[in-house]
């Protein structure tokens, strides 16, 4: 599997807060909207950027427990969401809102 985040994979996503980490990947999550319907290779891309970016924040083992697992279960819900699997009623819009407090967070170092 070819790495997107070179340098973050490297370890410097480790490094970011929690805050920071989601609100990087809500960046990716509202490509992901902005492109889909519109330019596949683009959502594509932006699709794969941010599955990168969940994975990076599930292997940082700070994460454990009850966290780890809202982690694991927004992943689960951003592919549904992504592919129109239609397992849950979450559209990119709700996820886009719901890592944009993350990242206004993460902006004002709470």
């Amino acid at each position: 599997m070819t790495v997107i985040h070179q340098e973050l994979a490297t370890g410097r996503w480790h490094e970011l807060t929690l805050a920071e980490q989601l609100g990087n990947i809500g960046s990716e999550v509202g490509r992901t909207k902005n492109w889909r319907g519109k330019d596949d290779a683009r959502f594509q891309g932006a699709f794969d950027r941010a599955l990168e970016l969940f994975d990076l924040t599930l292997a940082d083992k700070r994460w454990k427990g009850l966290r780890r697992r809202e982690i694991a279960r927004a992943r689960e819900v951003f592919c549904d969401a992504a592919t129109d699997g239609g397992m849950y009623t979450v559209t990119l819009n709700a996820l886009e809102r719901y890592f944009f407090d993350f990242a206004l967070a993460s902006r004002h170092h709470l």
